[in-house]
């Protein structure tokens, strides 16, 4: 599953990771959300020990969504070095989101 990334663990997890980070900021009401979410879940499995896939609930960690400027849902970011490499907002097919995390591995 998922690394779940909240406000608390954000720098730990996302910030001073050695590897690319995939953020997923995303809600339970949000249908795009529920549609990409096993896409992510996937990547997971699929990207482990190359790459931290995780997860940011935005009704439960605001901090972080507003740090970031996240506005609309789903909206994936990928950090590399603690910087923003690429972003995707909206469902997008899971091709897409896997080549733009090839690109900074």
């Amino acid at each position: 599953m998922a690394v779940e990334i909240t406000d608390a663990n954000f720098e730990e997890v996302v910030m001073k990771s050695d590897k690319p980070v995939v953020v997923d900021f995303w809600a339970e009401w949000c249908g795009p959300c529920r549609m990409i979410g096993p896409v992510i879940e996937e990547m997971y499995t699929e990207y482990e020990g190359k790459a931290v896939i995780g997860k940011v609930n935005v009704d439960l960690n605001p901090g972080v969504s507003a740090q970031f400027g996240v506005r609309n849902i789903p909206t994936i970011l990928f950090i590399k070095n603690g910087e923003i490499a690429d972003k995707v907002v909206g469902a997008v097919p899971k091709a897409q989101l896997a080549s733009k995390l090839d690109a900074i591995l």
